[in-house]
Parts: structure tokens; sequence; C-alpha cells
């Protein structure tokens, strides 16, 4: 019965270290300000496709992808090309921070949308 108890508990603890980050972990003005001092809004929305796709067909495309958050980061610091809606492709635009915790805020609140 101990044995269970423990494991149990460690079972647990496992599960919140591994969880993914919650709305309440997502600070969405710093993530915010960061897409609007990358111009990420001239062609991202939330919720309206504009020249790139919104952040909800983002998100949509990513849920419950265990590697949507590292894919997200990968397209905001590479640069690679991506096609647009009306069939053109386009060197996506880096965004100017290498600040880690920054980056991963900005993909979570994307991705969270």
């Amino acid at each position: 019965m101990k044995h269970r108890i423990i494991a149990g508990v460690l079972v647990g603890l496992f599960a919140a270290i591994a969880a993914p980050s919650t709305a309440a972990d997502i600070d969405a003005e710093a993530a915010k300000a960061l897409a609007k001092s990358n111009d990420c809004f001239k062609c991202h929305a939330i919720d309206k496709d504009k020249k790139g796709p919104s952040y909800k067909k983002i998100s949509a495309k990513f849920k419950g992808r265990a590697d949507g958050e590292e894919k997200a980061i990968k397209n905001m610091t590479t640069g690679p090309k991506v096609k647009l809606d009306d069939g053109t492709e386009e060197d996506h635009k880096v965004i100017d921070t290498k600040d880690a915790k920054q980056l991963k805020n900005l993909a979570q609140w994307i991705l969270s949308q």
C-alpha cells in the first residue's frame, strides 16, 4: 500500500513537471508587444487571415503536437520560406530577439489562441 502511494505521488509530480504551460503562465501583453515590435500583425491577426494565417489557424494546426512550440519558435527564428494563401512564397520574417524566454512566451501565446 505504501508503495502505491509513493508511486502515485511520483506519477503526479512527473505529470506536473511535464505538463504544458497554462494560459496563466503566458504573459499575453509581453507577447503582443514583441509581436507588434516585429510587425507580426502586418501578416497575422488573432482570428482572421491576412497575408499569413490567423493565430487561431496556426494554433489549430499545432494543437496536441508535442513539437508545436518548437516548430513555432523555429519558424520565427530561422526565416523559412512560407507559402501564403495566394500561392506565393516568401521568407518569413525573423523575430528580433535571442531571448529564449521571450520566444517561448510568444510561441505559447500564439498556440493558446
